[in-house]
Formats: structure tokens, sequence, C-alpha cells
């Protein structure tokens, strides 16, 4: 089964989604749909249909990919040697914290820069969680996403020997 939505690699306002199943396994689908949410809003289900057929989704996911790569780009440059974990079309990266540098501590020193980062704990399902910070890249313009990768490159290189 494969379930996905357009919210994400679409259009953030356009939450329709949907399910690839077999044939056998959709009059359960179905009904626990039925049971968890009515429908999705007609207009949304036509602009959805209508992009899906014209190639509107096509092109939006390829500028998508296009920018997400751009950005990598620039968060491979500005964050130097630190070691990165990232998808070359990815809206984020992942940054392992060296040694023995805590990535809470790092989170804080970057807020009080105004730059807010997420460290690995709301995301990871293993018992011991990583110190690791997750770098959002898509919410700004690409100078100021420089300049806070920068920032971040600065801070975390201060608490490790370099």
């Amino acid at each position: 089964m494969y379930v996905s939505g357009l919210s994400k690699n679409v259009a953030t306002g356009l939450r329709v989604g949907y399910v690839v199943a077999p044939l056998e396994c959709v009059p359960k689908i179905e009904r626990a749909i039925r049971v968890t949410t009515w429908n999705t809003p007609g207009v949304m289900t036509a602009i959805a249909c209508g992009w899906l057929e014209d190639g509107t989704v096509d092109r939006l996911e390829a500028e998508k990919r296009a920018d997400a790569s751009m950005r990598q780009t620039i968060a491979a440059s500005a964050l130097g040697r630190l070691k990165r974990v990232a998808h070359p079309a990815s809206y984020f990266v992942w940054l392992p914290m060296p040694g023995e540098v805590r990535a809470d501590r790092i989170a804080a020193a970057l807020m009080k820069e105004r730059i807010s980062v997420s460290t690995a704990e709301p995301f990871c399902t293993a018992v011991q969680v990583p110190h690791a910070l997750r770098l959002a890249l898509g919410s700004v313009d690409a100078e100021t996403l420089r300049d806070a990768l920068g920032r971040v490159r600065e801070i975390v290189e201060a608490q490790i020997d370099i």
C-alpha cells in the first residue's frame, strides 16, 4: 500500500490525500476513511485532479526539487566540514553533533541568535536519542539561509576542536 498526499510535495493548501492499494483491500480502506473523515471538499478534489491531468503537479514538483537542490548546495557550502546527512532534493539536513557536543545546548545557543532548529528528539523512535540537529532549509530566502547556516557552523565549531 502507498499512502500520500499533495500538501507537502505540491502545494501546502492542497490538502488532498490518496491511497494506492491492492483491489482486495479497497473495501476495508473505504470503510476506514468513512469512519474517520467525511470527504475532501469538492473544489480541492477538482483542483488536484486537474493539476494531475494537466501536468501542473509534475511542474511544481520539479520546481521544488530544483529549489531544494539549490538549498542543499548552500547548506553544503555554508556548513563546511561539519558532517551532514541529507538527500540532494530534500528541504532539510541532519547535522549529527561531533564528539561530546550536546544538540540541546547548540539549539539553545542558536535560539539566542534567532535561529530555530530542532533536535533529534521529536523525530527519534529509538530509546537512545542521538545528539543531532534537524535543519529546515525551505522557510527563508537563499541569502538568509546562507547566513543562518554559517552561524550554525560557527556555533557548532566553537564547541569542538576542528
